[in-house]
């Protein structure tokens, strides 16, 4: 298995998170909510993509919907404003 990819929240572009989950890396994206910092963990799986947060594993069904969900939960640079490609 690949090294996972380790960024902050807001750190790099969807696009390239995008291209790390669909190249089989995992993205270990570090957030912060409500003064917590926490992990979240993006994959691809070749048919599924997955944000798996600390109290949830989110399953999105199709590029379209990974994409909406890493700019509307701000973990992209060009996040935080839930447009969608």
């Amino acid at each position: 298995m690949a090294t996972p990819l380790r960024i902050s929240a807001g750190e790099l572009e969807t696009d390239a998170i995008m291209d790390a989950i669909e190249d089989g890396r995992r993205v270990v994206i570090t957030t912060t909510a409500a003064q917590n910092e926490y992990e979240v963990t993006l994959r691809y799986d070749g048919s599924v993509y997955y944000c798996d947060t600390p109290t949830r594993l989110h399953r999105h069904e199709s590029q379209r919907e990974m994409r909406s969900c890493i700019r509307k939960m701000g973990y992209g640079a060009d996040g935080g404003d839930g447009a969608d490609a």
